[in-house]
């Protein structure tokens, strides 16, 4: 089986140097940088009306990465219709925000998914068309519904030097979240065993708030902390990005991560993996 990684980014680049190298091939948008040149690759614009036929090292387990950007996910159709090799098994990152809010409560993979934010809603038929496409193709399709991925110059360092205000602990919500190495864990799990297609919600199961985190990063970081607002002033002032996380509140559970995809995360007091990130 060869592995194939779709869009290197943050969490791409990580997967692909915990692979087999000698069965890596990468396809991204921009020209990498020379550290994963060392790797088989195709520079292509997936966003592109002249999109060839995409030739992949068959038999191939593809991680796909690229977020869409519209419900018809242009990249995501034009990636699928220039396929012209023997794809085993689709792996692709969607969004815990497909849930949309539960008022806090536990979500399992069994609740029927209700987004209510754009972003959310293109994920979800993204997720969506690739269940057709593989029923189509007797494709194997993993969907990873994935939290906030934080680590190593993902820590909000530049806010808490701003002095970006965040909402107070006793108005906050629960938070999910998890570290860019046990995500990469996961992915490659995903892309390598035997484990039943379907979907899985991944995190490390540390429910504690978005305002605790960026406090205990500043604390071990030796900066100030963070302002603190009230809910009614957060309201007001925040952006309709952070204003959609106040929206929305649940606590994502993991075990059919840990118990069926048999990922443990190393970092499941977010402390220990702020540190490390550090």
């Amino acid at each position: 089986m060869h592995f194939v990684v779709v869009g290197v980014g943050y969490t791409g680049k990580r997967v692909c140097n915990l692979l087999p190298s000698n069965r890596v091939y990468l396809v991204n948008r921009s020209e990498l940088n020379k550290k994963l040149q060392k790797f088989p690759n195709h520079t292509v614009d997936l966003d592109s009306s002249s999109l060839e036929a995409l030739t992949l090292p068959a038999p191939c387990s593809v991680l796909y990465t690229v977020p869409p950007e519209s419900y018809e996910n242009v990249r995501l159709e034009n990636f699928l219709r220039n396929l012209s090799s023997e794809v085993h098994r689709i792996v692709y990152l969607s969004t815990t925000g497909v849930y949309g809010d539960h008022g806090g409560a536990v979500v399992t993979e069994d609740n029927a998914p209700k987004p209510t934010t754009d972003r959310a809603k293109y994920r979800l038929a993204a997720e969506e068309r690739l269940l057709e496409w593989g029923s189509e193709k007797s494709a194997e399709i993993m969907v990873l519904r994935v939290p906030g991925i934080y680590g190593p110059d993902r820590l909000g360092i530049s806010k808490l030097a701003a002095n970006d205000a965040v909402i107070r602990e006793v108005d906050a919500n629960p938070s999910n979240r998890i570290h860019v190495d046990d995500l990469a864990a996961c992915c490659i799990a995903a892309m390598t065993l035997d484990a039943p297609k379907g979907v899985y919600n991944v995190g490390d199961g540390d429910y504690r708030s978005s305002t605790w985190f960026a406090k205990t990063v500043a604390r071990l970081a030796g900066m100030r902390a963070p302002r603190e607002i009230a809910r009614e002033v957060a309201l007001r002032t925040f952006n309709a990005r952070r204003l959609s996380f106040l929206a929305e509140s649940r606590q994502i559970d993991v075990s059919k991560m840990r118990d069926t995809l048999g990922c443990v995360p190393r970092y499941r007091d977010a402390e220990d993996g702020i540190r490390a990130s550090l």
